[in-house]
């Protein structure tokens, strides 16, 4: 039950065609040529404040002292009054045109045990230290924490009601995606927002190592200091799409030893491409599907059998057993593929993954189905953790549009 309050968010002062070149997506989603991208593109993007580059104090030092600067010279600036932002995302998906609307808060981190906020994976320390040091360095949120949550329509009738009103701001982003944006001021709406989210469980999508900084951040300092940034969205609506995270192979079997070591345990099917090889794993409704692609060989399409279950551990929580990505990395690479873990990298994008078999930077392409939210939830709420990389929610939330600055 998550309890969200308004605040005086902390947004670009830039002219309106400005904007989408000062965004930039989450940290964690952006390679070094794309961080250099976004640098080329304005001295001003957010990206000099989310990513650092050096790695040591100095870096994080930096991005404080130049977030502080852009505040003293206007370039960033707080609202005049606090508010929840409704923030509206339209993209298109193969012939779908979608608008996935969130709620952009300030909500108290909560232990996870109290059963209000519940994560589907596990953080590491790197990442959380990394996090820790920015938040230290410029005492702010840039980017928030994606939760999702059950919504009877109340939730979807109250946007309705707000984006009747012009909207604050609307901009272009990459990946064909725009955002809209609308301050949340009226007390009766504030309170509606507040009473709907206060009634459900909210669960995380995006942003766990965020989330563990934050309540790092309120052990430190005190309570006052679990007030951190997220956006709530319901998790029944069509625009909450999880796309696949496909994964690329360094080492491993060509093509045709896979097929040996695959079969009798699963159906078996030849596609003429990378793309042709994924729309068919995600049309299959067997308990498990996949598709393996080699430079020159074609693709392989493998279905699980009945005889390919009984390969699962035994104890295995069934919240895990039915994953895809559960089954991939306990019972395909290790013991069918022999592929150790450390030769397995992740990409999200088809096109990545057809440029890896075609340029022969991979010895195969493994191609999965996306994550249902279902299946997210349910590990959430047996405590459990997903293996690395199973979600990719699209499309991303911006860096930059509205700030948070921290309470404390």
């Amino acid at each position: 039950m998550p309890e969200i309050r308004p605040f005086p968010g902390v947004r670009y002062r830039v002219a309106g065609d400005e904007l989408s070149r000062v965004l930039a997506p989450p940290y964690d989603v952006i390679p070094p040529s794309y961080q250099d991208e976004l640098e080329a593109r304005d001295p001003r993007n957010v990206v000099r404040l989310i990513l650092n580059r050096s790695g040591n104090e100095a870096g994080y030092a930096e991005a404080g002292e130049t977030y502080r600067r852009w505040l003293a010279e206007g370039v960033l600036a707080p609202d005049p009054e606090p508010a929840l932002y409704l923030l509206e995302q339209s993209f298109r998906v193969d012939v779908r045109a979608l608008r996935r609307y969130g709620l952009l808060a300030r909500f108290r981190a909560e232990d996870l045990h109290q059963g209000g906020i519940l994560p589907h994976e596990q953080t590491r320390s790197a990442p959380r230290e990394d996090r820790y040091r920015l938040l230290r360095a410029t005492r702010a949120n840039f980017s928030p924490i994606f939760l999702m949550f059950p919504d009877s329509g109340r939730f979807a009738a109250r946007v309705a009601s707000v984006i009747d009103k012009p909207a604050a701001l609307s901009c272009a982003a990459d990946a064909g995606v725009r955002h809209r944006l609308w301050r949340v001021t009226e007390p009766a709406t504030l309170a509606a927002f507040s009473t709907i989210l206060a009634l459900t469980r909210a669960y995380i999508a995006d942003g766990h190592h965020r989330y563990a900084t934050a309540l790092r951040y309120r052990d430190e300092v005190g309570p006052e200091g679990a007030w951190t940034f997220g956006y709530f969205t319901p998790m029944g609506a069509p625009a909450l799409l999880v796309l696949p995270y496909h994964r690329i192979l360094s080492q491993g079997p060509t093509l045709d030893e896979a097929r040996r070591a695959l079969k009798g345990l699963f159906r078996l099917s030849d596609a003429s491409s990378v793309a042709a090889a994924a729309a068919a794993v995600a049309r299959s409704t067997l308990p498990y599907a996949f598709a393996l692609a080699e430079s020159g060989a074609g693709a392989l399409v493998a279905e699980a059998l009945p005889e390919a279950l009984d390969l699962v551990p035994a104890d295995t929580p069934a919240c895990l057993g039915v994953l895809d990505a559960f089954f991939v990395h306990r019972v395909v690479l290790p013991r069918l593929l022999s592929i150790p873990e450390d030769a397995v990298r992740y990409v999200h994008s088809l096109a990545e993954a057809e440029e890896a078999v075609r340029s022969r930077t991979c010895r195969l392409a493994m191609l999965m189905r996306p994550t249902p939210v279902r299946q997210i939830v349910d590990v959430a709420e047996a405590r459990e953790s997903m293996p690395a990389k199973s979600t990719f929610f699209h499309p991303k939330l911006p860096s930059g549009l509205v700030i948070h600055p921290l309470a404390v």
